[in-house]
């Protein structure tokens, strides 16, 4: 199920992709979705959920696994990617396409008033706290503590928003 708010601004060169297996896509009020925005439901049953007031921009790629939640007023700059899952490889008699996916990490929390950089990847596990900054070229797979500011590969806590 696919539910988008009437104020929603989403382009048409936007992919948004039902869900066969049966969870959700919900997208609040006043969101601007840019061209070229993939948001799938794919390697696991979790929801995307995007909150009001949220700004994601051209390049960004969702993909559902274990569930994305993205809280209100949250910017995503270019070319980032959220993914929810991750894939099974320890098995090198079996080709990691047929191993599916390793246990949920408990999917990714965006909290509100985030701005995430250009280029950043958000991976399962990844609980960004209300008003963090994530830099640009970052991955975060962990906790961001609420009003931190971080870089970096992984990604590590620099200075806090005053």
């Amino acid at each position: 199920m696919v539910k988008i708010a009437e104020t929603a601004n989403i382009s048409k060169l936007c992919l948004i992709q039902e869900s066969i297996r049966g969870t959700s896509i919900i997208i609040g009020e006043n969101v601007f979705i840019d061209a070229f925005v993939k948001i799938q439901p794919v390697g696991g049953t979790g929801d995307i959920i995007i909150g009001n007031s949220c700004n994601i921009n051209s390049g960004t790629t969702i993909h559902s696994g274990n569930g994305v939640y993205i809280g209100d007023n949250v910017l995503i700059a270019p070319n980032c990617v959220l993914s929810g899952s991750n894939h099974q490889y320890s098995d090198k008699n079996v080709l990691i396409r047929h191993q599916g996916f390793k246990p949920s990490k408990g999917g990714i929390l965006i909290e509100d008033d985030v701005w995430i950089g250009a280029g950043c990847i958000i991976l399962d596990g990844a609980v960004l706290k209300k008003g963090c900054v994530v830099g640009a070229n970052s991955l975060v797979n962990s906790i961001i503590p609420e009003y931190a500011i971080c870089t970096g590969s992984p990604a590590k806590v620099i200075s806090y928003r005053e």
